[in-house]
């Protein structure tokens, strides 16, 4: 990303905070005299929105430095944009689109849907990741609603925090498992993306009062996530080895006689609700597999 491109993402942005604060820039500008109350709730809202895009902002700028930098080219070497440099960006779409060769494992991770249910979708999630956070704010419930809750498909959820990039997601996800001691992991789930402004230790503390859990014992658990968060670590580990580079990744496709995922597709990022819905309808009509594993 160039530098005006840049700006004018950073111009495009501030002006969908302010529209999404509900901040009548007229009427501030005309002399009138806004509730004090109202007031102070949509400057906190723009603030918030601020602080959102200040860090995509510098996960973009990371990411873009880590970029490898590209060595000058030979004489008579095509430029970029010729048939070789689309043959390479084509290997790279088809990378980030393979499917494992090996099945995934569900057991002992938080799930909605029928037990049963032939076809899952699995997602393997960041809860301080802003595309995460997109996601599940724009298109998880409809997911949900015409697919889980109608008993079509299993939706399963495994961790995967980019520590390096998201300094609070490791004990954001220990939170959700000891919330889930306590049958409350999608409740946390949802209150953790609903404000991924409030994942530090102490806001942790607060949410998981504020579902009801037995404080005592949630506490206990977080101290012990502390030297040994399991779970967590081998989501981790069974994601690298699927390659996953980029949160939020799922994988759709169908269980086996082991209770494992044989996975038919890969879908990286926060795609809108269509695509999901596309990809579902044609694993649900399409023939049961012929091998019986």
């Amino acid at each position: 990303m160039n530098r005006s491109a840049l700006s004018a993402f950073v111009g495009a942005a501030i002006i969908a905070v302010v529209a999404g604060a509900g901040i009548n820039l007229n009427a501030l500008g005309s002399g009138q005299a806004p509730d004090d109350a109202d007031v102070r709730k949509r400057v906190a809202a723009l603030e918030a929105g601020q602080q959102a895009i200040l860090k995509e902002l510098r996960e973009i700028k990371l990411l873009l430095q880590q970029r490898p930098v590209m060595p000058p080219l030979p004489p008579g070497a095509p430029p970029p944009g010729s048939a070789p440099q689309v043959q390479v960006n084509q290997a790279a779409v088809a990378a980030q689109s393979a499917v494992p060769n090996f099945d995934l494992d569900l057991a002992g991770s938080p799930s909605l849907g029928k037990p049963d249910a032939k076809v899952v979708l699995l997602e393997f999630s960041d809860f301080e990741c802003p595309f995460c956070g997109r996601y599940s704010r724009d298109t998880f419930d409809s997911v949900e609603k015409e697919f889980v809750t109608s008993g079509k498909i299993r939706y399963v959820f495994r961790h995967f925090p980019i520590e390096k990039l998201h300094p609070h997601a490791l004990r954001a996800h220990e939170a959700s498992e000891c919330a889930r001691s306590q049958g409350k992991f999608w409740e946390m789930h949802h209150r953790l993306f609903a404000n991924q402004q409030a994942l530090a230790e102490p806001m942790l503390m607060q949410t998981a009062q504020g579902l009801g859990l037995d404080m005592p014992i949630f506490q206990s658990c977080m101290a012990a996530q502390l030297t040994s968060p399991l779970k967590i670590r081998q989501d981790l580990n069974d994601g690298g080895r699927a390659g996953i580079t980029g949160t939020p990744t799922f994988f759709l496709g169908t269980v086996t006689k082991d209770g494992k995922l044989k996975v038919a597709k890969r879908l990286v990022g926060a795609a809108p609700y269509a695509s999901f819905k596309a990809q579902i309808d044609a694993l649900l009509a399409a023939p049961a597999p012929a091998t019986g594993k």
